[in-house]
């Protein structure tokens, strides 16, 4: 293995008031990363509350018991630092990035938000325009909104289904001791991961984490799996030049063995130039700018999934040939040729990401938080290394095998997909 694949030493320590924190030493950058990971996302919330992690994760941000909101801003922008946050459906992650020099106060500004936040009522008041403003522009965006449809399909009832931004109607009727009560139930450092990359002194940083208030007694979330999609098309009819269509089966969650495989699979259907899907659809039929597929996985559950946006006239042909191109792997197998493209891509895909102190830093803080444990690089690189043209194979087949669901947006009917996605080419 190339000296460029090899990880610095993980360190992983558990502090007497229950933060887990784990480091990767970078001594050959001038950054230090630093995020907060809480085991609290969209998918832990009830419907009538959803959004309240996401609108946490504003809401911190506006103050706490020693510093106002422009006083954080002011801090970080006085150093050159970044510091932002974003809410997942399993998780939420505070993070800064900002020179070596001053790791410490980035550390100190976190920590500050994480523990002694204000959440006032004015603070929520003024923050809740700002968040109904951004599901405005979510709305806005066909895109946006076709994924949202399309987790609807592949989630019916289920909290995974739900954007984490929540809707105009929850985030209205959220309240600050709502969302007092939501942060004290899981905002607690036991379970909280903290992760430091870059060059950070990691023994200064545990002596200030473990001067921390003890926050014990969390409770695991209380997730159930979701059932299988009940309805296989949701149309969103609009008025637009273009209609946004997402194909979606369902597949293997985070923890399966076929994980790697299911993402060799992903990139030589339609994850880069060369992929099957963009040389069919945009290269050689012209029938769309841009193609792409992609796969997520939950803890429980996961899809692969098609997105691309075309001509109303055309959507029947392009979800043909999608199916069609989906058919023939599972029939025939990929190439030796595709298999090795797609090898190679993810691997200069995870060596490139190691060599930035903020995408180190994420990779640690959810593999702790969502593994249990800091998975070192070099185990990513041989899980790719080891899939074989039969490990694709077998999954291209348990996806042709699958049901497929279909969301579109724009000028097109519920009749007119329903018709597309029941016309196969085997």
């Amino acid at each position: 293995m190339s000296p460029s694949a090899t990880s610095s030493p993980t360190e992983v320590r558990t502090l007497s008031n229950g933060l887990t924190v784990v480091a990767e030493p970078m001594a050959a950058v001038s950054s230090a990363a630093i995020g907060f990971f809480v085991p609290v996302g969209s998918r832990d919330e009830a419907p009538e509350v959803a959004g309240a992690a996401h609108c946490l994760e504003h809401l911190l941000f506006k103050g706490t018991v020693g510093r106002s909101a422009g006083e954080f801003a002011e801090a970080f922008d006085a150093v050159g630092g970044d510091a932002n946050a974003y809410t997942t459906k399993e998780y939420t992650a505070f993070y800064a990035r900002l020179l070596a020099e001053h790791a410490g106060l980035g550390l100190e500004l976190l920590a500050d938000l994480l523990t002694e936040p204000l959440l006032a009522a004015s603070d929520l008041d003024a923050e809740r325009q700002v968040i109904l403003e951004e599901l405005a522009a979510h709305d806005d965006e066909p895109a946006d909104v076709c994924a949202e449809l399309l987790a609807n399909l592949l989630y019916p009832d289920h909290p995974l289904g739900r954007d984490p931004l929540g809707t105009r109607e929850s985030i209205e009727g959220i309240d600050a001791p709502t969302l007092r009560q939501f942060f004290e139930a899981r905002y607690r450092s036991a379970g909280m991961v903290v992760a430091l990359a870059g060059q950070v002194d990691v023994d200064a940083a545990c002596a200030h984490l473990s001067a921390l208030p003890a926050r014990l007694g969390l409770q695991a979330p209380l997730r159930h799996a979701p059932s299988a999609p009940a309805s296989k098309v949701a149309v969103l009819r609009r008025r637009g030049e273009q209609v946004h269509l997402g194909l979606a089966w369902r597949s293997v969650d985070r923890h399966d063995p076929a994980r790697y495989a299911a993402s060799v699979y992903t990139h030589l259907l339609g994850g880069g130039l060369s992929s099957r899907l963009f040389q069919e659809v945009r290269e050689r039929r012209g029938l769309a700018y841009a193609i792409g597929a992609d796969r997520e996985a939950w803890g429980d559950a996961g899809a692969m999934q098609i997105s691309v946006a075309t001509g109303p006239d055309q959507v029947a042909e392009v979800v043909e040939v999608c199916l069609a191109t989906v058919d023939a792997i599972g029939r025939d197998g990929p190439t030796e040729r595709e298999v090795d493209i797609a090898r190679s891509n993810l691997r200069a895909e995870v060596l490139l990401s190691h060599e930035d102190s903020g995408s180190r830093m994420h990779r640690l803080g959810a593999g702790v938080l969502l593994h249990g444990a800091a998975r070192p690089i070099e185990e990513t690189l041989a899980g790719i290394e080891a899939v074989d043209l039969d490990a694709v194979g077998n999954f291209a087949a348990s996806i042709t095998s699958a049901d497929a669901v279909l969301a579109a947006v724009g000028p097109t009917t519920v009749t007119a997909c329903r018709a597309a996605l029941q016309r196969r080419t085997r």
